[in-house]
């Protein structure tokens, strides 16, 4: 931190809750005198009902479902659907496609998708699947017309945002309730996290850390102050087929989901949107790849990965920090 944190603009704090996304949300926040709650509550789902009308593939008729099913052909996108994607193509940038917003295809194939999870009955996608996915996906496939500010479909590529989309609206929730003077605030959508300012006792938003289940290190917990956390998990959204797990983190270079050992990747950084992206990234360059990356990018982050010796987990450099500041 800069200084020290700005004063709360009053003593009280205020938890509202909701559902959007396909998950739950909350918000603890320390409002401005005068304010109500219900209008609070109001502004927090008018911009969660914008980013699904923009980014959710499961509304037929949202801005990112009309663009996966347009024909061949360039497309003019919304102010805030072209900042999210050129976001999103630019950390794919960095970390050579470990983040991949083009994948939607290879998503619906593996059924993580809108089609829904695939029947048991099923056999795996065979590679013939895998290939005619692999196709129409890939960030270096996706054109953009900057001046148009559009992007060009080629023709049965579909657009995901499911490893950003939730970091992304953390980040706009954050936003306006700065705007409508709550600069103190802690918010939570499905599991990530971003604090703004101190409590009204000058205590930091202090968060647990999630923890892979069955695992026997003691628990973690974090103070955000100006502060994101996201984590990566192989438990939260998977299928078992012939006792092995799938998770819904997909590497674009197999077009199959990740099998590196990793069972969870957690990352801070001062946008929820970049902590949530960074947390897919690194789970699919691997337990080397991944905290050789983090340790080279300054990313505080943290790597659990199964082994045959059990959990066995690892620290960047800056995740290792944190703890010894933490400790202090």
């Amino acid at each position: 931190m800069a200084g020290a944190p700005e004063r709360p603009p009053s003593d009280l704090i205020w938890s509202l809750a909701g559902e959007s996304m396909g998950t739950t949300w909350s918000a603890r926040l320390v409002p401005p005198p005068g304010a109500a709650q219900d209008v609070f509550q109001a502004a927090i789902e008018a911009e969660l009902a914008q980013v699904v009308a923009v980014f959710s593939p499961w509304q037929a008729d949202s801005e990112i479902s009309r663009f996966n099913a347009a024909p061949a052909g360039t497309w003019r996108l919304s102010d805030e659907l072209w900042s999210l994607l050129t976001a999103a193509l630019d950390l794919a940038d960095e970390v050579n496609g470990a983040v991949d917003p083009t994948l939607g295809a290879l998503v619906d194939l593996w059924g993580f998708g809108p089609p829904g999870a695939r029947s048991a009955l099923l056999p795996l996608p065979s590679d013939a699947e895998v290939e005619a996915a692999l196709a129409v996906s890939g960030w270096r496939r996706l054109r953009l017309n900057r001046e148009a500010q559009a992007a060009i479909q080629i023709g049965g590529m579909k657009l995901d945002f499911s490893g950003i989309a939730k970091g992304h609206a953390v980040d706009r929730v954050s936003a306006r309730l700065s705007a409508m003077g709550a600069t103190a605030h802690l918010v939570e959508i499905g599991g990530e996290l971003l604090g703004r300012g101190v409590k009204p006792d000058a205590q930091p938003w202090w968060v647990e850390i999630e923890a892979v289940p069955g695992s026997p290190a003691p628990r973690t917990v974090a103070a955000l102050v100006d502060l994101a956390v996201a984590t990566s998990g192989d438990w939260r959204r998977a299928f078992v087929h012939e006792q092995r797990l799938y998770p819904h983190t997909l590497d674009g270079a197999t077009g199959r989901p990740v099998d590196n050992g990793l069972a969870q990747v957690t990352v801070f950084d001062a946008s929820a949107m970049r902590a949530d992206a960074l947390a897919t990234a690194l789970t699919v360059l691997g337990p080397f790849d991944g905290p050789e990356f983090a340790e080279a990018m300054g990313l505080a982050a943290h790597f659990v990965e199964r082994t045959p010796r059990g959990l066995v987990e690892r620290m960047s450099p800056a995740f290792a920090a944190m703890m010894d500041d933490e400790a202090a």
